[in-house]
């Protein structure tokens, strides 16, 4: 077995116990932990990285890995020029593999408890302003006047995407069923299937609701299933087609920073949070499993208040 991730592809000629370790390691992350193909291929990437490390030192048995081997494994990958924030998601591999280790009986203590990693810098993610999010859907709604159905989709979705925040593949993961028309409330299944209830507002109910009337029928083919949104050959429209999109419209609109459609949910959470709404509330909306990932927008709206500040107040 070989995996890879983005930024290092691991080829070791693992021993036979680790390949069979590797085997079992992923049949949990698959049908236990019910993650995404590509959480799956990062996780195995770096747990492959891992132990290759363990057999270049000599250790060919996983009973034999200490918080020293880990610690190690980090710092080579440090050497070899990776990144804070790449040995950073190392390190939280590494911590959920022996916390399973451990779990499982394959290891009597678990040393990644212990295991620190550098603390990721926090970058502010480009986000439009409110004005330049209208603009963006006024942009693509033009061009749907003809009533064309792609037309139609194309503003459903950029209307959901702002008005939820939700991730491109859940959205593209959305069955018809799964849209309360009456309630304004959209069902997701997020990371690790986790099932979340996210409302919506009138725009993008009109935006859906004429979607589903005047644009779906006509996309509609035997084999579309219950796909909310489909692809001009009425299959389930794909991520890469959403992202296209996204990038297309926003070329429209004048001083708007090139965004794909997790600009998008940065915005939306941004314009919450500037709006009044809660922290804990954002977090829910958007599916986060920690707070700490939902008040990365705390620093983009406090930037934007110290900008504003230094613009305005004749003190600054």
């Amino acid at each position: 077995m070989s995996a890879s991730t983005e930024d290092e592809a691991v080829e070791p000629g693992l021993t036979e116990a680790f390949a069979r370790l590797l085997g079992d390691y992923e049949r949990h992350l698959v049908s236990e932990r019910d993650l995404a193909p590509h959480t799956v291929r990062a996780y195995l990437g770096d747990v492959t990285s891992l132990l290759d490390h363990c057999s270049r030192l000599g250790i060919d048995e996983v009973t034999d890995l200490d918080l020293r081997t880990l610690r190690s494994w980090l710092a080579r990958l440090q050497t070899t020029g990776r990144s804070r924030t790449t040995i950073a998601r190392r390190a939280t591999a590494a911590r959920v593999f022996t916390a399973w280790l451990h779990r499982t009986g394959r290891l009597p203590t678990d040393p990644g408890a212990a295991l620190g990693s550098p603390k990721k810098h926090k970058t502010l993610p480009p986000v439009l302003r409110p004005d330049e999010a209208e603009a963006l859907i006024r942009s693509a709604a033009d061009l749907a006047d003809d009533g064309t159905p792609t037309g139609l989709r194309d503003v459903a979705m950029l209307e959901l995407l702002y008005a939820t925040g939700i991730r491109v593949g859940e959205l593209v993961g959305l069955d018809i069923d799964d849209v309360d028309h009456e309630r304004r409330v959209v069902r997701v299944f997020g990371k690790g299937r986790k099932e979340r209830s996210v409302p919506y507002g009138t725009p993008a109910g009109r935006a859906v609701d004429r979607w589903l009337t005047a644009g779906r029928p006509a996309l509609r083919i035997e084999g579309s299933g219950a796909a909310l949104f489909l692809g001009v050959r009425g299959r389930r429209i794909d991520q890469r087609a959403v992202r296209e999109l996204v990038h297309t419209r926003i070329a429209d609109v004048p001083g708007a920073p090139d965004i794909g459609p997790h600009g998008l949910r940065h915005t939306a959470a941004t314009h919450l949070l500037e709006g009044g709404a809660d922290l804990r509330s954002v977090q829910e909306l958007l599916g986060h499993a920690s707070l700490a990932t939902t008040q990365l927008y705390t620093h983009v709206t406090t930037d934007r208040l110290r900008r504003a500040y230094q613009q305005a107040h004749p003190r600054a």
